[in-house]
Order: structure tokens, then sequence, then C-alpha cells
């Protein structure tokens, strides 16, 4: 606290205000993913495994809907390309709500 008596208080305690926001800021929050983060990395493995040659160039989430009572559904636009062909890919997930199990995947070729 000796160097700090020099200074008038003010400046010391905007001086911890700046660290301490600084600090928050360095490290996002653990739910800073999107709840529909880990569907999205399953469309991504699962078109792969589908269309090993191709390259996913783009990615969207397109939405959520409410199937039945007890599932639920993701779906994401893929873009894909191999070689000079360029195509894009509804990629629909079906799974359990309360759960998160998933029932099926399907995929739906697009423009």
């Amino acid at each position: 606290m000796l160097v700090f008596s020099r200074f008038p208080r003010i400046i010391s305690f905007t001086s911890v205000l700046i660290v301490f926001l600084m600090s928050l800021s360095l490290a996002p929050p653990a739910e800073a993913q999107p709840p529909y983060a880990k569907w999205g990395r399953i469309a991504m493995q699962q078109t792969k495994q589908k269309h090993p040659h191709a390259q996913i160039v783009d990615y969207l989430h397109v939405g959520r809907i409410k199937k039945t009572p007890t599932t639920s559904e993701e779906t994401f636009k893929l873009l894909l390309q191999e070689g000079n062909r360029r195509w894009a890919l509804l990629v629909h997930i079906e799974f359990e709500t309360k759960t998160e199990k998933m029932v099926r995947i399907t995929y739906e070729e697009t423009r």
C-alpha cells in the first residue's frame, strides 16, 4: 500500500476495476456454445462418413422443431464440394428431447 499512498484513492480503485473487468473478458463462460452445437458436430461427422471425399465448405444451423411430444429435430444445411461439384445437403437429426438420444438422421440434397 505504500506505493499507492502517493496517488489518489480513485486511481487505485479504477486500476483494480480495470484489471478485474479485463480478466472477465479473457475467459468465455462455459455456456458459450449454443444448444445445437452437439448436433452440429454430429451432422458434420456423419456427413463426412457418408461423403468421405467431399469437403464441408460452409455450415448453417437452420433450426429446431418439435416432431412429437417426446422428440425434437435439429436441421443443418451443409455446403459440400468434391472436385468441381458443389452442392447443399440438409441434415435432419431427430432425437429424444429429454435424454438427447439420437433417433435417426436423414439427408436431403438441396440447392
